[in-house]
């Protein structure tokens, strides 16, 4: 049974700055104050997990723990089915140690090489956890296929590069509220409202 979330103090148990953004533009509406485990010195654990899923809930409850409060973890990334599920739960990984997301994104292209299947999924699990070590996650997905060159400078990772079945803008190149209506983790946000942020 999924935990009910209270208004006051939430960390974001995450040093991406864009997925703080992100993630604190989605929980202030309901009256939730987004901290980031950064700005707490709270160090980054290391991912550890096979599985989207398995990487957010370590994350979600060692930032709980270490804060004594509620902690929101994402673990996310993008899965290129032709690559065998790379570059999954390694996605920042790709990037290296500066984030250099093109670097990642050209990698990416490289390794496809002439391959016609240019599908693709961005996957996201969200663990919403708290310091006495009770957890709850959830998963959401968006699928679409990759173009080169990269378009658009909006979004972060590998927005560019990442055009969502239907449309014709990239992650990159859409504004803020249009990405946030459809994204992956928009989807795995919607059933945490449902299950533990919504009035009962």
């Amino acid at each position: 049974m999924a935990r009910r979330l209270q208004t006051g103090k939430l960390v974001i148990a995450s040093h991406n700055a864009g997925k703080l953004r992100e993630i604190a533009d989605l929980v202030a509406p309901f009256g939730i104050d987004a901290v980031s485990a950064g700005s707490l010195g709270l160090p980054e654990p290391a991912e550890t997990g096979t599985t989207f899923r398995a990487n957010a809930e370590l994350k979600a409850l060692v930032a709980a723990d270490g804060a004594g409060l509620p902690a929101l973890a994402d673990d996310s990334g993008l899965v290129v089915p032709t690559l065998g599920g790379a570059p999954g739960i390694h996605s920042a990984r790709w990037a290296g140690p500066q984030r250099d997301f093109l670097r990642a994104m050209t990698r990416v292209e490289k390794e496809l090489g002439a391959s016609k299947d240019r599908s693709a999924f961005f996957l996201c699990a969200l663990a919403l956890a708290w310091p006495d070590g009770h957890c709850d996650s959830f998963e959401g997905r968006v699928d679409g296929s990759l173009v080169w060159p990269p378009r658009g400078a909006r979004g972060f990772g590998y927005d560019p590069v990442f055009l969502p079945d239907g449309e014709t803008l990239t992650f990159g190149e859409m504004a803020p509220a249009q990405k946030h209506a459809m994204s992956h983790r928009a989807r795995a946000f919607s059933q945490l409202v449902s299950a533990c942020l919504a009035e009962p």
